[in-house]
This record gives structure tokens, sequence and C-alpha cells, in this order.
């Protein structure tokens, strides 16, 4: 991690001296500062931002614990992340709170999805010898939150609608198939790393069970209409995590514990997790800033199209790429590259729907990587994110094959 912030600021300061040297630029360098002390701003806000959210869904959780709701979650899942996860001790309640990151994400939720991870890597943390290396169950964690497996992609149906798309539910089973390929490919690189043997049979009706389920929301996403799917998919995820609150709540009268007191202790953790974060945030967001204000990263876009249309592709992707190098440094900045590619090229062009697909199949690799892994204070990250690289690797790739099948 240390040499990639290092490369983001040096290309940066070369791609501007090239265009204030080459093409007189002499907006460029300015551009840069403005846009590192904006981001460095927003990286402040951010982290105080998910304050409320973070105290909000660690104190549920504390209720979970208490109520022994996550340590039952933990026994019931058990055999397949002992297969994943074969560091963690059998029936522990981190195997809990890693499920409940994970089913936020496929839901699309991501204001609890954070929380839930970031509680998830704490209980990491504490089976980990190395306090300041990140460990193989760490890595495996957060490859299957950077692969970003999503079953209900509400906001991009939602902006699609917005943007006068004639069907905006024809992107959800490209995403759908898309993210399911990113999720299997980050977890079988990984896994081949740390030589865990993933042809089991928990694993294999896991993905059975996946398979199944995209074959029914891609079966609802064709009999219901527009409207019908868009409420169907708005309602679902947030019935399911209400559902789960009241069950933690209910769980815990059950047990007689102090639910309120509980909760309360929980939530204080949120805010010295918000506090500890801001570091790390600021630092990736800011070198993200610059790469991109120095107009690298149009540069490397426009190569990229170039070398697609020299070998005979179609060159109306090109529009598309800059959402899917933008995901993996920057979820709104994707989701401003989305917005705009379907502003320019419209929602229903080929460059619209891939735009669609690469911002819904993987999630931000840098950002997940610096928050995650800076709540816990692990400087050593070793192979955690060419790993999370390669996942997103395989969505772009997958995305763009999808795209051109289905449109």
């Amino acid at each position: 991690m240390n040499y990639i912030w290092i490369a983001f600021f040096v290309i940066a300061a070369i791609v501007a001296t090239v265009k204030l040297a080459f093409f007189g630029d002499v907006e460029v360098f300015p551009a840069i500062m403005d846009a590192t002390m904006e981001s460095a701003k927003t990286g402040f806000e951010i982290s105080i931002g998910l304050t409320g959210v973070l105290s909000l869904w660690m104190g549920i959780m504390k209720i979970g614990e208490r109520a022994g709701m996550v340590e039952h979650l933990a026994k019931w899942l058990s055999p397949l992340f002992r297969r994943l996860f074969p560091e963690i001790p059998e029936g522990h309640p981190v195997v809990g709170n890693i499920f409940m990151n994970l089913s936020a994400n496929m839901l699309g939720l991501d204001n609890a999805a954070t929380p839930l991870g970031l509680k998830a890597m704490e209980g990491l943390q504490e089976l980990n010898p190395r306090k300041d290396t990140a460990s193989n169950s760490m890595i495996m964690f957060l490859v299957m939150n950077t692969a970003g497996l999503t079953i209900v992609p509400v906001s991009i149906l939602a902006y699609r609608a917005q943007m006068g798309a004639a069907q905006p539910t024809d992107v959800f089973l490209p995403i759908l198939l898309t993210t399911l390929i990113s999720m299997v490919a980050g977890v079988a690189l990984t896994g081949a790393i740390q030589r865990i043997n993933l042809w089991n049979r928990p694993v294999l009706i896991t993905l059975a069970l996946f398979a199944l389920i995209v074959a029914g929301m891609a079966w609802a996403a064709q009999v219901l209409s527009r409207e019908a799917m868009g409420v169907f998919s708005g309602n679902v995820a947030n019935i399911i995590l209400l559902g789960i609150i009241l069950t933690f709540i209910l769980a815990g009268l059950r047990r007689r514990i102090n639910v309120y007191e509980s909760f309360v202790e929980g939530a204080k953790g949120g805010f010295h997790t918000a506090i500890g974060i801001i570091p790390y945030l600021v630092a990736i967001l800011v070198a993200i800033a610059a790469f991109r204000a120095s107009g690298a990263m149009d540069w490397l876009v426009s190569g990229i199209a170039w070398c697609v249309e020299a070998c005979g592709g179609n060159g109306d992707i090109a529009g598309a790429l800059p959402t899917a190098l933008m995901k993996p440094l920057s979820g709104s900045g994707a989701r401003g590259m989305m917005l705009e590619c379907m502003q320019t090229y419209g929602p229903d062009s080929l460059a619209g729907r891939l735009s669609c697909i690469f911002q819904g199949s993987t999630d931000t690799t840098f950002y997940i990587l610096a928050v995650y892994f800076g709540s816990v204070g692990i400087r050593r990250t070793r192979y955690a994110l060419p790993c999370g690289l390669f996942a997103d690797l395989a969505s772009m790739v997958t995305a763009i094959i999808v795209a051109n099948i289905f449109f």
C-alpha cells in the first residue's frame, strides 16, 4: 500500500509537469492542490458522518452478541466458514459478524455494511497474532467485500429510472452475473494463495444457492413491471434489515438483558472507530484526488480505448471505462462517472448500460482497504490489494463480455 500511495502522487506530478511544459496548461497544478485540499476535507466529513451509523449498528450488534444471536448464527454458518476461514475457531462469534456484513452488501445496504464490516474486522484482529500485519482471514474477508456481491442493486435501478431509461431493470441480470463471477474469482485466487481447498460440499452448495437466487431474481425482473420491481427491490432489503433489528431486540428481552444499556455500550465504540479511521481515509482520498485532477485518469482511459479499438473491439465501451477505473478508487467518483456516462451517451446506450454494470458489480477496493485495515491498525496488508484488484479486473472483463451479449 505504501508504494501504491506514493505512485499516485508521483504519476500525478509527472503528468502535470508534462501538461505544463508541453501543453501550456497553467491550471493543472492549482487543480491538483485544490483537489487534495477538498478531498482531505471530504475524508474528514465522511468519517464524522459515519459516526451515527457506526454507533447505531455497533449498538445493535452488541445486543445481538449478548442475546446470543451472533453466536447461534456463527454455529449455523460454521460448515461453510470453516472452509473459507480455517484460522477462525469453530463457532466463534466473528463468523456471525462477517455474515451480517456480507448480507448487507448483497442487499445493497452500504450504510449498514460498513459498520458491520468494521465490527467483523475488530473480531478478526482479536484472533490475529501479529497485530500490525493482515491475517489470512482478514485478507479473505476484505477480498469478499471488494468483490461486492450484490443481489439487489436498488440505487442503480433508481438512477436508471431517473435518467429516463426505457427499461431500468434491464441491467439487473448482467449485474448479478458479473458480481457473482467477481466474487468467485477473488475468493478462488485468495484461496489458492492460502492453499485452501474450495472444492468441498459446503462451498459448492453455497454456490448452487447463489445460482438459484440469481435465477429467481432474474425471473422476477422479467415478470414484474419496472415499477413493481423498483418497489420490490426497495422494500425487501429494508424489511429484512428491520427484521434483524427487531429479532435482536426480542432475543435480548428473552434473555432478560438490559437491551438499552447494551445498545449504548456498543454505540460508544462507533464513535471511537469513526475517529480512528480519519487519517487512513484522508490519506487514500487525497492521493486519488491528485491522480484524477492531474489528468492521469483521462490519459489512462484514452489509452485503453485506443488499445480496444486497435484490437478490433467495440469503441463504444470507452465511454464507460472511467466508471470501471474509478470504482476501486472512489464510490462517489464512480457514481458520478456513471451518471455522466448515461447523460452523455444515453441510459440505453451500450456505454450507459455498461457503466451501470461496472458500478454495481464491485466495491471500492482502496477505500475498503484503508478504512477496514486502518480501523484496527493494520499496516502490512500483504497480498490483500492484488487479490482485491484481481476481483475488480475479473469484474471489468466479465462486464464487457456480458454487456455485449445482452445488449
